[in-house]
């Protein structure tokens, strides 16, 4: 996952991007899911998401009634159950909604929390 730089070379990517794992939702029991998914910060965090392109998102930019340390467990949840992909750009971590691939392993559980009454 490098990236080039403004010189044309391929750039490492950051060590803080290295130490996120992503799992895939293939390997997610339903449990697992129906646990991150039952939490309603989690679910505005992926409403949020899910009105935004990819990768236009960093985590600071969540305003859910959490401290950073909760948003940032709330986020650790969400990519170990295969719902969310998190990339560094300099000092910000971007997030991307892996719809597809979860709608992949359960479909229409996602639908469900997206279009839920807020």
């Amino acid at each position: 996952m490098t990236q080039p730089t403004a010189a044309g070379g391929p750039a490492r990517t950051p060590a803080r991007t290295q130490s996120l794992t992503h799992r895939d939702p293939a390997q997610v029991s339903l449990q697992e899911a129906l646990d991150a998914l039952g939490d309603p910060v989690r679910r505005a965090i992926l409403r949020m998401l899910a009105d935004h392109p990819d990768w236009t998102l960093p985590c600071g930019s969540f305003e859910v009634p959490v401290s950073a340390a909760t948003r940032s467990h709330h986020f650790a949840v969400l990519r170990a159950t295969g719902l969310l992909e998190q990339r560094d750009t300099g000092p910000r971590r971007f997030n991307r909604l892996r719809r597809a691939e979860f709608d992949r392993r359960f479909p229409g559980l996602l639908d469900l929390v997206l279009h839920e009454d807020a």
